[in-house]
């Protein structure tokens, strides 16, 4: 869940830069970030439909856990997606996104938030209700699955080559603001976490 541009001028942490092209950079790189997080946090997701109903109160917990990393990724993504839109020459420089993922951007934010929202709505509505609410979350999941899967594997190079930037010291003092991205990115994790115990008393209803 990486950047959707194709480099047209390629500026390595090495290259000369701007306080403007730091910033492109850093965007990248919590972009990069996210993606991987996001990765795993999915692959774990994915891995209790195996057994849902016995792994149903992992499945909520890793389903809140993705929520704040999810806004943060939207948000950090869109930012970028502005930017480029908007004629920042910094951002224009990286290049014009690819056309399928281009198409696909949009969808796959969409169907992301049909399919957490949908889940959440389901935890808290009231049982004679709940049925709508799955069946949306089961029919956003199908149509998720098929945009997430191409999404990941074009933005999986980018996220191999930046996502753990911030984190060595060699790399992370090349663009500023490594700090502030990881813990970004460390406190949309805690509040996944405080979400996914919050949640816990209503993954236990479900099952009774």
């Amino acid at each position: 869940m990486s950047s959707p541009y194709r480099p047209v001028l390629r500026r390595g942490d090495d290259a000369p830069h701007t306080s403007a092209s730091l910033g492109v950079k850093g965007n990248t790189r919590l972009t990069s970030s996210l993606g991987a997080i996001l990765i795993v946090l999915l692959a774990a997701e994915g891995l209790t439909l195996l057994g849902v109903h016995q792994l149903l109160t992992w499945h909520v917990v890793l389903g809140m856990l993705l929520v704040p990393p999810v806004v943060l990724k939207v948000g950090v993504t869109s930012w970028r997606f502005a930017k480029y839109y908007l004629g920042d020459n910094d951002y224009r420089q990286k290049g014009p996104p690819f056309v399928l993922l281009r198409l696909l951007g949009p969808f796959v934010v969409i169907l992301t938030l049909a399919l957490l929202g949908s889940g959440i709505v389901a935890l808290l509505a009231p049982a004679s209700s709940r049925g709508a609410y799955l069946t949306i979350h089961k029919a956003s999941f199908v149509l998720w699955f098929g945009c997430m899967t191409i999404h990941v594997l074009g933005h999986l190079g980018e996220t191999i080559r930046h996502g753990a930037n911030d984190l060595w010291r060699r790399s992370r003092r090349r663009v500023p603001g490594a700090n502030a991205r990881l813990g970004a990115v460390v406190l949309s994790l805690v509040l996944g976490v405080a979400l996914g115990i919050a949640f816990i008393p209503q993954a236990h209803s479900w099952i009774r």
